[in-house]
């Protein structure tokens, strides 16, 4: 395992499959570790294997929630921009609970997630971040589980979204993308800069 894939402090240290089964979801790209491989050695391995999608997906789903949601935030704003009064609400919201991950700043985001405009990819953030915890939301919903995966696939949507907007640097910014999720797993803030779409 290279160094790249070293340090994940923040991810727990239990086997990636474990992780992967309780999030009920499936790479799909053939793995050679044994079920017992922690996150980074797997991670080394879809590396080795150029399975970037896969990398992303088991990012978002070993990721802690509130880094989580940071990581999907941090790849909204690399098409909307620094913060500015026009930001779109559900990245507004889902920020503001990454700064201060309490019940006051969840009972926005189902809000913001059921206004938005349809063509608002940053929901992915706001979604995210009400499942973080593994349940629907805040008062009674915080008694029903979210569906199993649910903010971990908000995350890699959100992603997704991103490389989308950024196609025509590609190559740099998937890179990009997977060495700010391992920033933020070594315990650092994941500003990794990706580059500006130009228009």
């Amino acid at each position: 395992m290279t160094d790249r894939f070293a340090k994940l402090t923040k991810i727990p240290d239990v086997p990636a499959a474990k992780m992967l089964a309780e999030a009920n979801i499936r790479l799909k790209t053939p793995l050679e570790a044994p079920a017992s491989a922690k996150t980074g050695a797997v991670l080394a391995e879809l590396d080795a294997k150029d399975a970037w999608v896969d990398m992303l997906i088991l990012l978002g789903v070993a990721l802690p929630g509130r880094e989580r949601v940071w990581w999907a935030c941090l790849a909204a704003r690399d098409y909307v921009g620094p913060k500015s009064d026009a930001d779109p609400m559900p990245l507004a919201v889902a920020e503001a609970w990454v700064f201060k991950p309490n019940e006051d700043n969840r009972e926005p985001l189902r809000e913001a997630m059921d206004h938005a405009l349809p063509d608002d990819d940053t929901v992915h953030c706001a979604r995210a971040a009400l499942f973080a915890d593994g349940t629907l939301g805040t008062g009674e919903a915080k008694e029903h589980p979210a569906p199993p995966g649910a903010s971990a696939l908000s995350a890699y949507a959100m992603n997704m979204v991103a490389l989308g907007r950024l196609s025509d640097r590609f190559e740099e910014h998937k890179a990009v993308l997977i060495d700010r999720a391992l920033d933020i797993a070594r315990g650092g803030n994941g500003r990794i800069a990706a580059k500006a779409k130009e228009t």
